[in-house]
């Protein structure tokens, strides 16, 4: 039997999951790009089955076969690839299911669904990969293992995350101020039938840079102010979630800005998460897979205290 969907992945760590009771198991994606490739991870009843890119048009993949029919098997699928700014072709979308011998069930939603709201942190970028490996390469981000998705997991949460890498609040890195996560919050933040529990924003790391370097028009009194107003905005967006500002796993300069924030808008929380050091390290420089776990361990057990 075929299920047609299509449904669009688009931000890094975007799923799909569902339960399948056949033997056999195919799923149909439709790809594009200009010059970064989507890469996906396949998980079967929770455990990793595979990681692969996919090429331009549509690919079938067959994810099982010869299985015994009757019994449930949960399928997760996850984008591990952000958009790609510069690259207006990049898009994903699982187009069909197709299967054989059983049928199609949706998962019944988890108690609490969480938001995470970052940047190349929160797309995954540096999980993959060896320490020495610094090309800016899609096979390099690995979003289905990120912090937001362990501490989704560690809670029975659903989740889904905004994030691009080398942006920020006032701008991006290299100070270009139309790479603003809140500028385009709006329009891009994932449409879902229920309101998250908690909005989680790990912010702040690309700001640093260009405020350090002079670009842009940054200074540390704009981002403490813009830091501000995006509390509002997305309290306004969200008026019952519990916003969490969580930072320092790449630095944290700007720790006392963000604390003045948080303390200014009076209904929000700063969470200090644990940094990376050269064990912890992955590759591109950015935090590896002890580093995510250590602030997804910490993430989750603050979350306990408030939810």
């Amino acid at each position: 039997m075929d299920q047609y969907l299509p449904y669009t992945l688009f931000w890094a760590g975007s799923s799909l999951e569902f339960t399948f009771t056949g033997e056999e198991l195919h799923l149909i994606f439709e790809a594009d790009f200009d010059q970064i490739e989507p890469w996906i991870a396949i998980e079967l009843n929770g455990a990793f089955l595979l990681r692969m890119p996919l090429e331009r048009g549509t690919t079938q993949v067959c994810l099982f076969r010869g299985m015994t029919t009757g019994i449930p098997r949960h399928v997760r699928v996850f984008k591990e690839t952000q958009p790609i700014t510069g690259d207006p072709r990049h898009c994903l979308a699982v187009k069909a299911l197709r299967g054989t011998g059983g049928d199609f069930r949706p998962v019944p939603p988890r108690p609490l669904f969480l938001e995470f709201v970052g940047d190349s942190l929160t797309s995954g970028e540096g999980l993959a990969g060896g320490r020495e490996e610094n090309d800016w390469v899609s096979p390099l981000f690995r979003a289905s293992q990120s912090w937001a998705r362990q501490t989704a997991d560690l809670l029975e949460a659903d989740f889904c995350a905004v994030s691009q890498s080398g942006w920020g609040v006032c701008s991006g890195w290299d100070g270009d101020l139309h790479h603003a996560v809140p500028r385009w919050y709006a329009e891009t933040r994932p449409l879902r039938d229920r309101e998250p529990d908690a909005v989680i924003i790990n912010l702040g790391t690309n700001d640093t840079s260009a405020i350090e370097a002079g670009l842009g028009s940054g200074s540390i009194e704009r981002f403490e102010e813009a830091a501000l107003a995006f509390l509002e905005q997305l309290r306004l967006a969200h008026p019952a979630a519990r916003l969490v500002w969580a930072y320092g796993m790449l630095g944290d300069s700007l720790r006392p800005q963000l604390e003045r924030a948080v303390w200014r808008f009076g209904d929000a929380c700063y969470l200090p998460l644990p940094p990376v050091n050269e064990e912890t390290m992955g590759s591109r420089q950015h935090p590896g897979p002890l580093c995510h776990q250590a602030a997804a361990e910490t993430t989750a057990e603050f979350l306990k205290t408030i939810l």
